[in-house]
């Protein structure tokens, strides 16, 4: 005859299994609270934001990481599961893009910056240009390139698309795009004298002094540009909201002003 388990073993054995089990949900949740903030940002952000979350981190102690990229791709990371926080876009369609597919807390979504779009050459180019329409472009780059973030995905070249289309220029000079994959590689094209002129934002000029800006575009060319901000759905992490209320302060204003941007809170 088979023996029975003893029922005490058994309760034992529960006990046991609940206990590992309760430890490692807390561990885990102590851990996410813990980790650094992660904010997922447009590649134009960098010099601004890094001067911004420096002051931060000097202030509270607190550590922000920061992954930048092209608003298109990190909005697709996002929707692959990426474990950001925060996700900063260089324009509404994108923010609007994982607002549509419920990847951020509706709630937390606030416009924070805007910013300018520019015609650069390289620091030592003598190219003079007025930006006006069925301007000179096609001709002034010759049998050069022009570098602009993809127009196709990345918000920096969307809004240049527009731009040129606007101006009636942009089928003079389509075939002539070196397609970046976001704005601060267009400008490095430039800034290497690999693309005799390129578009990107006013910030991106100010960040690399081997480039010179020729010529803003007429802020009525193009669609506002504007940088949303808003907390990912995912997202626990405590310190979201310290974090928001800084980059809206005073205190965050300096860093953000002095690449050219405009506070739009």
């Amino acid at each position: 005859m088979a023996t029975r388990a003893c029922p005490i073993g058994i309760r034992f054995l529960l006990v046991g299994a609940i206990f590992i089990l309760v430890a490692s949900t807390l561990s885990l949740a102590a851990h996410a609270q813990g980790r650094d903030l992660l904010v997922f940002g447009a590649a134009s952000l960098k010099n601004a934001l890094d001067d911004a979350d420096a002051q931060f981190q000097h202030d509270t102690g607190h550590k922000i990481v920061v992954s930048y990229g092209a608003s298109s791709a990190l909005a697709k990371q996002i929707e692959g599961g990426a474990p950001a926080d925060i996700f900063i876009s260089a324009d509404l369609d994108w923010m609007d893009y994982v607002a549509q597919h419920q990847l951020i807390k509706a709630e937390t979504r606030f416009n924070l910056l805007g910013n300018k779009l520019v015609l650069i050459a390289a620091a030592d180019s003598n190219i003079t240009l007025s930006i006006g329409p069925n301007f000179p472009l096609a001709q002034t780059l010759g049998n050069g390139r022009l570098a602009m973030a993809d127009p196709a995905a990345v918000p920096a070249g969307k809004y240049g698309k527009a731009a040129l289309e606007a101006l009636g220029v942009w089928s003079s000079v389509s075939s002539k795009v070196a397609a970046a994959q976001d704005v601060r590689a267009a400008m490095a094209f430039v800034s290497r004298g690999e693309a005799p002129l390129g578009i990107v934002y006013q910030t991106d000029a100010a960040a690399d002094k081997g480039v010179k800006i020729v010529a803003a575009f007429p802020e009525s060319t193009h669609p506002p540009i504007i940088y949303p901000l808003a907390v990912t759905a995912t997202s626990t992490n405590p310190e979201t909201t310290a974090y928001i209320q800084y980059l809206k302060s005073p205190a965050a204003k300096p860093a953000f002003e002095k690449q050219g941007f405009v506070l739009l809170q």
